[in-house]
């Protein structure tokens, strides 16, 4: 197993960090740059990042993503944007129209583009020997945290991601059985047997969870709306129809 493989197989999350670290600029612009990067569609880099460093304003975005108290204490919080708004500007800029009204995949190639940019700010980051956490929560309150961090329309927040020195050590969690999500040729639906393996496996690294089960937790997780009034905060930033 070479380097880079040994990296991505390591992956944990941590959330404790040492409080007032500051990760130098030069380590930061590499892993903007390995951000960027990131292969997108039609290279249209539909994202922007927007880092959070002031501890003033990682308190306040840790609360409007629901109180988690390690976006305050990491060194740096980078919010991944779904950003439309170049490609109005460039549409201005050579005459054309740019209707987002209607066009539900737009989110799709966002969210897309984000998780690539996303995952090699991350990978960069644990290659500095850095630690770090994908903040989901950051789409939990889009209307407060658009107008916190200044965004115009067709822009929209989707997912953060928390970079610094961990406090302590986390393990690394056993994922599904490479047979639940790996097929060939066609999609295989008989996963209870797999699903019920590693139930067992992953209950001893669920104690943030109160030690309950793969299934049990997803199962309860899925039972309701986890954002009810997601869909028209999206709305409110331009998309899925709205304005």
């Amino acid at each position: 197993m070479n380097d880079v493989l040994a990296l991505l197989r390591n992956h944990r999350s941590f959330r404790k960090y040492k409080k007032g670290v500051t990760i130098p600029e030069e380590k930061l612009d590499a892993i903007i740059r390995a951000a960027q990067s990131a292969p997108s569609w039609i290279n249209g880099q539909h994202y922007s990042i927007i880092a959070i460093k002031d501890q003033e304003r990682k308190n306040k975005m840790a609360e409007l993503c629901g109180n988690q108290p390690y976006i305050a204490e990491c060194s740096v919080f980078l919010c991944f944007v779904a950003d439309f708004h170049r490609v109005k500007v460039a549409s201005e800029m050579h005459g054309k129209s740019f209707e987002i009204a209607g066009e539900e995949d737009l989110l799709m190639v966002a969210a897309t583009d984000i998780g690539l940019s996303m995952q090699n700010a991350l990978t960069a980051a644990e290659s500095l020997e850095y630690g770090t956490i994908c903040i989901g929560g950051l789409r939990r309150n889009i209307t407060d945290t658009s107008a916190f961090l200044g965004l115009p329309e067709f822009v929209m927040p989707v997912v953060g991601l928390c970079i610094g020195v961990p406090d302590v050590e986390a393990p690394v969690k056993p994922r599904l059985p490479k047979e639940a999500v790996y097929f060939e040729e066609t999609y295989q639906t008989d996963v209870m047997p797999l699903l019920e393996a590693y139930d067992k496996e992953i209950i001893p690294f669920s104690e943030r969870e109160g030690f309950v089960s793969y299934t049990e937790r997803l199962a309860k997780f899925y039972d309701k709306p986890y954002y009810p009034n997601l869909t028209e905060q999206i709305k409110e930033r331009g998309f899925l129809g709205g304005k």
